[in-house]
């Protein structure tokens, strides 16, 4: 284990960061639980933050800060039960490649990548579709150290209560070790995006999503126009994959989708007026596409351009009407706006803290470049999210405490005395923990 050392710690969006912190960098369980025991008796605080893809301040380390550099990997594959152990620090995108190497899949994931899988599953990381949206509804086990030094096994046949209300943890119940996951073969997805106007995509929403596994829609604010993504599961025939081709994805997915975009959304920030011209001009260039490749090649997108996110799930009933008061409020307010709106679906699950906790959902996912001011717009519309019993992502920006989502979560209670068992010292709490599960 490496000797803690001075260092500063700052998160993707440059929104979150701590200094002075001391540093390390555990291998196992049981270096975890030794630093966590030292910090315990010295009154510290212990924080394993990863990636720092969070926009909230739900990963700042105050004292100690856990890097996941040694923690990284698979540990095991069963493939008569069908499912793969990975420690904590490994990338999605790296545990992604290591599943297609073995011939194996997760089910379903988010479009971003780069968290580790700890963090994803403690901020409730979900996709679109499918049976299960959220990464850790197929979260099967985990391990971990609690706030007392106690490593800690979850499962449905080992301390089962922890594992239905721990699966999004938040990082305020334990440093997690391992995740162990529901997989299946490696499948291929067939992609289709096609660029529809805003009627034709309202009017076709319900008949999208339910002929097809994933459905995702933008809509560029200022224009008509909607792009919409949708997937479906073509098989495991590995040789019916018709991926782009290297020229077609390096022009829509490199140069376009980052370099350009980067370029655009940057230069807007100094000629907001400019914006409304600008959507409504890139929104026409996009054409349609076809393609089919394995899973995770067409789940997941690299994203170079820094921005800032609020996301809220709504009941799926609403869904669209929620939508059509955002562009209302919005288009009254006069703001500008230059980067698209996310618009996905997730069925019922039954994670004590997942968004999509017991109810059909609808997400809502609001950007802005990183050096555009948000406040303005998420704090437009997010009393409209309040007001239809939305639940904001745990890793993206927010204002709700304690008491605005505990009405909102059946097990909000359950998980708050799960949390005074496992960490009665709050060794692993920071502000953004105080603020929405109470100090």
């Amino acid at each position: 284990m490496s000797t803690p050392q001075p260092s500063t710690w700052r998160n993707w969006s440059g929104l979150e960061s701590a200094t002075g912190l001391q540093v390390a960098a555990p291998a196992d369980a049981t270096e975890v639980a030794d630093l966590v025991t030292r910090a315990r008796a010295a009154g510290r605080t212990v924080k394993a933050a990863g990636t720092g893809h969070s926009f909230t301040g739900i990963a700042v380390p105050d004292d100690i800060h856990l890097r996941p550099d040694r923690m990284r990997g698979i540990v095991a594959v069963d493939r008569e039960a069908m499912t793969v152990t990975a420690l904590a620090g490994t990338q999605l995108k790296v545990f992604n490649a290591e599943l297609a190497r073995l011939g194996l899949s997760l089910h379903n994931m988010g479009d971003i990548a780069e968290q580790t899988l700890a963090g994803a599953i403690s901020t409730g990381t979900h996709g679109t579709g499918g049976r299960a949206a959220g990464l850790a509804a197929q979260v099967v086990g985990f391990e971990l150290v609690t706030g007392t030094g106690e490593v800690l096994r979850a499962s449905a046949t080992e301390n089962p209560d922890v594992l239905a209300l721990g699966r999004v943890g938040l990082g305020a119940l334990g440093v997690l070790v391992t995740l162990t996951f529901a997989v299946e073969p490696l499948f291929l997805l067939r992609a289709e995006e096609q660029p529809m106007s805003w009627d034709d995509a309202m009017a076709s929403f319900d008949d999208l999503t339910a002929a097809h596994d994933h459905v995702d829609m933008y809509w560029f604010p200022h224009s008509d126009r909607m792009l919409t993504k949708r997937n479906t599961r073509v098989g495991t025939d590995l040789s019916a994959a018709e991926p782009l081709p290297r020229w077609r994805a390096w022009l829509d997915d490199e140069l376009l989708s980052n370099k350009v975009f980067g370029a655009q959304t940057a230069a807007l920030n100094l000629a907001p007026r400019a914006i409304p011209a600008a959507n409504r001009f890139a929104s026409r260039l996009l054409g349609p596409r076809t393609y089919a490749d394995i899973a995770h090649r067409v789940f997941t997108t690299e994203r170079n351009v820094v921005f800032r996110e609020m996301e809220y799930a709504v009941p799926r009933e609403v869904g669209l009407d929620v939508l059509r008061e955002c562009r209302t409020a919005f288009e009254r307010s006069g703001l500008k706006v230059s980067f698209p709106v996310e618009i996905r679906v997730a069925p019922p699950d039954d994670v004590a803290l997942s968004t999509s906790y017991q109810r059909d959902s609808f997400y809502l996912a609001f950007h802005t470049h990183h050096r555009a001011d948000h406040t303005a717009y998420f704090g437009l519309l997010e009393p409209i999210m309040r007001a239809h019993e939305g639940r904001p992502h745990w890793g993206k920006l927010h204002t709700r405490g304690v008491e605005g989502l505990a009405p909102l979560y059946p097990r909000f209670a359950d998980f708050l005395v799960l949390r005074d068992r496992l960490d009665p010292d709050r060794v692993f709490t920071n502000a953004y923990l105080d603020r929405v599960l109470g100090a």
